[in-house]
């Protein structure tokens, strides 16, 4: 019988290496003669720049060169727009991408102006301070809703507005829906700025060799293939003499999918220019401002419900920071826009977006990626709703849940990947009842909490619910093949930021070639081994990667039988694979090793017959449809101190569907790390700026990160209801655990300050902020 490794627990390949400091990172590459890049960034977050002036930095002893914008010739041009504007009827877009050295004006505190390569990184950041600028600072807009006022300074002045773009969707007819409604709710909505703040920061290692005519570059990228492409085409070379390595990364969470930032344009040109390899590795300081951010939204809207609590209709009007510049389209708002949807069966929805251009860092997708901005809409919604009408929380949910046999459920409206958002697959009350139970949820309402309000103690219970769009296109690929010495080689063009996937997708080949997991190895993230990918973002690894490793392990198990068929004249269906070995069965003498059989299928001499294919290899492709859609029920008990303000979470639970599992360890701890950047998001994580533009809290004894004592032990649960848009049945996990812990902490934190009639309307929160809103209810 087969062995199944396929939705086993298998602990990580890949930890050894990262365990004894073996698994290089970026800033572990070192190399003869490098030199080292440090940036002059903007000190005003919106100025003229007037004059520059770098001779004295290049009298510093060590410093080798410094550029400006001036300096780059033909090669400072805006950067790519990543995603265009998708196909939405009378759609407003304006188009402006981040730039390689800011030229006459800066728009963002933070935004390079001068490159210094130097012999060490001392000496480069100490050249910065000799460097001269004359600026003429211009008034700034960093608020979203005054930067459309008629008086408010234009980012981009050229516009004469500060419009990015505006988007209208709609489903159904509102208006209609709120004549019969027997209540309306209407609230605004904030959702404020945070950062990824990845333990490894950003950095890129360049090296040119004129006599190969090759570039080499390793960078801290989730789109190795793109950023190859990319610099190929930027710097007039072939694809195939610019080799990208995305090694072991130190966490992306989305902002490392952004292309192309300006280091990553800049390093590799200065490389070959002088000749020499450069290094620039990001620090804490610049991590803060260089690095896109996530999360500004405003939100007005109003909901239409029955008395039953059923959701008739919702209209929703926001507005969305997009910063100083867009290359990332549209990506974040409209993933709002359609998340905001949820897991109800909402028929009649009125959206309109609109996107704002603000002197502050480059907004791109961060985990979640626009998805928590929804569902923090939707789900307050139907906890003042519940409230007003006298329903439990988790019945008015239960209530407008999309009914099993209603999918595949097409909600109308684009997704980001420009076709109608359509729901696979899902069954919510399962989840629901799972987690009612995990939580005691009854129980705690009926018992539990009455007795603690009575000892003076404010604990409060929350659930809410989710859905996440994962798995989406374009397509990824995958080469599978049995070496000589019987391991088997996977490689895909994704990089890999801790996901798991050289255990994950070695799992999905063991199952077909037999195989066992620690006997495979995978490679991610090297143009050079795979040429063709798109990247690791939007929950797709598994679902996309993960399925062309499939189909390519299915032609190489193929391809087994045919070559062991033909060694033991034995009809194929009488072979079996077993252990890095095929036999005949019920016959153990007559077997062959896998990696025997790979050299027999890789003749040195003789004839073969036509169309006879070499090795035990396979390259295939996967592309869906359309993405896949994960969901789930986080549920948390927490209990405030009501004289500090507090919180101490006394239970977590997650119930998380995502189709097949195939390793339930990974995906928990998938689960558990987006559960812990969610609690930071929702109570503790909050980048705060000044009218200025300048960034107030810049440094982890500001930035309030959440520690090993802030993030409880998780218990969760798995529902699975299979994708039928792929032959493994998965969807995506990655960013399931962050999206909905903003809604479960209003909710909670509300029910532990019960005595306190007030309504939590934004997130972040910290202890402070909780104590002004409820001080300004008393």
């Amino acid at each position: 019988m087969a062995t199944r490794y396929f939705g086993k627990r298998i602990k990580r390949n890949e930890d050894p290496r990262l365990l004894t400091g073996q698994a290089l990172f970026v800033d572990d590459v070192n190399l003869p003669k490098m030199l080292h890049a440090a940036f002059l960034r903007s000190p005003y977050a919106h100025a003229k720049i007037k004059d520059i002036d770098v001779s004295q930095a290049l009298l510093r002893e060590g410093v080798v060169a410094a550029y400006t914008a001036s300096d780059l010739g033909d090669y400072w041009k805006p950067g790519p727009l990543l995603v265009p504007p998708p196909p939405i009827k009378d759609i407003i877009f304006n188009e402006r991408t981040q730039v390689p050295l800011a030229k006459d004006k800066v728009r963002f505190a933070g935004e390079p102006i001068v490159m210094v390569l130097a012999e060490s990184r001392y000496i480069a950041e100490d050249a910065l301070v000799d460097i001269q600028v004359d600026y003429e600072p211009l008034d700034v807009v960093t608020d979203i809703e005054k930067a459309l006022e008629p008086d408010s300074p234009f980012v981009h002045a050229e516009l004469e507005s500060n419009i990015q773009a505006h988007v209208i969707q709609t489903k159904g007819d509102y208006e209609a829906s709120k004549k019969e409604a027997a209540l309306i709710i209407e609230r605004t909505f904030k959702y404020d700025h945070g950062c990824a703040a990845a333990m490894e920061n950003r950095g890129i290692v360049a090296e040119w060799d004129p006599r190969a005519g090759r570039l080499t570059v390793w960078d801290t990228t989730q789109a190795p293939v793109v950023i190859r492409n990319g610099l190929a085409g930027m710097l007039g070379l072939s694809e195939r003499n610019v080799r990208v390595i995305a090694p072991f990364i130190g966490g992306g969470f989305g902002p490392k999918i952004m292309m192309f930032y300006q280091e990553e344009v800049l390093v590799p040109w200065v490389a070959m220019k002088l000749n020499r390899p450069v290094k620039w590795i990001e620090d804490r300081a610049e991590n803060f401002v260089a690095t896109t951010h996530e999360r500004g939204q405003v939100h007005d809207v109003e909901a239409a419900f029955d008395e039953e609590g059923r959701i008739l209709g919702v209209h929703d009007t926001f507005l969305h920071d997009a910063g100083a510049y867009a290359p990332y389209g549209l990506t974040v708002p409209l993933n709002s826009q359609c998340t905001l949807l949820g897991p109800y069966a909402i028929q009649n929805y009125y959206s309109e977006f609109t996107a704002v251009f603000t002197n502050k860092t480059i907004v791109t997708p961060y985990r979640g990626a626009g998805r928590q901005h929804g569902v923090f809409v939707i789900e307050r919604l139907l906890d003042l709703a519940a409230k007003k009408l006298n329903i439990d929380r988790t019945e008015i949910r239960r209530r407008n849940f999309i009914p099993p046999d209603a999918f595949p459920y097409n909600n109308e409206i684009i997704f980001q990947d420009f076709a109608p958002l359509v729901y696979d697959s899902g069954n919510y009350e399962p989840l629901l009842d799972s987690a009612l139970e995990k939580i005691d949820y009854h129980k705690f309402v009926s018992e539990i909490q009455p007795k603690l309000r009575a000892e003076g103690r404010h604990v409060g219970i929350g659930l809410v619910a989710y859905v996440e769009g994962t798995g989406i296109g374009p397509y990824e690929g995958a080469k599978v093949q049995v070496m000589s010495s019987g391991r088997v080689s996977v490689v895909t063009g994704i990089g890999t930021q801790g996901q798991g996937h050289f255990t994950s997708f070695a799992q999905i080949v063991a199952d077909q070639l037999q195989v066992s997991v620690d006997k495979i190895d995978v490679v991610t993230g090297d143009t050079d081994q795979f040429y063709w990918g798109a990247g690791t973002f939007a929950s797709r690894g598994a679902v996309v990667a993960g399925n062309a490793i499939h189909e390519a392990a299915k032609v190489v198990r193929a391809k087994i039988l045919k070559v062991a068929s033909e060694h033991f004249e034995a009809p194929e269906e009488e072979l079996e694979i077993k252990d890095g070995m095929v036999c005949v069965q019920d016959i153990p003498r007559m077997s062959i090793s896998l990696g025997d059989l790979a050299n027999k299928a890789n003749p040195l001499r003789g004839a073969v017959k036509p169309g006879t294919e070499p090795g035990l290899e396979a390259t295939n492709y996967f592309g869906p449809e359309s993405g896949a859609t994960a969901s789930g029920i986080h549920a948390m008990i927490v209990e405030v101190d009501p004289d500090t303000f507090q919180i101490d979470i006394q239970k977590y639970v997650v119930i998380h569907d995502c189709g097949e599992v195939i390793n339930p360890l990974i995906l928990d701890g998938q689960i558990h790390g987006g559960v812990a950047q969610g609690i930071g998001n929702a109570f503790y994580e909050r980048l705060a700026y000044d009218d200025y533009g300048q960034l107030l809290n810049g440094t982890f004894m500001d930035y309030h990160l959440p520690t090993s004592l802030d993030v409880p032990h998780i218990i969760s649960g798995h529902g699975v209801t299979p994708s039928p848009l792929n032959e493994l049945g998965v969807k995506g996990a990655g960013e399931a655990g962050a999206i909905p812990v903003g809604p479960l902490f209003a909710q909670a934190l509300e029910d532990a300050l019960y005595e306190v009639d007030f309504e939590i309307l934004e997130i972040p929160l910290n202890s402070h902020r909780l104590w002004e809103l409820t001080r300004a209810k008393t």
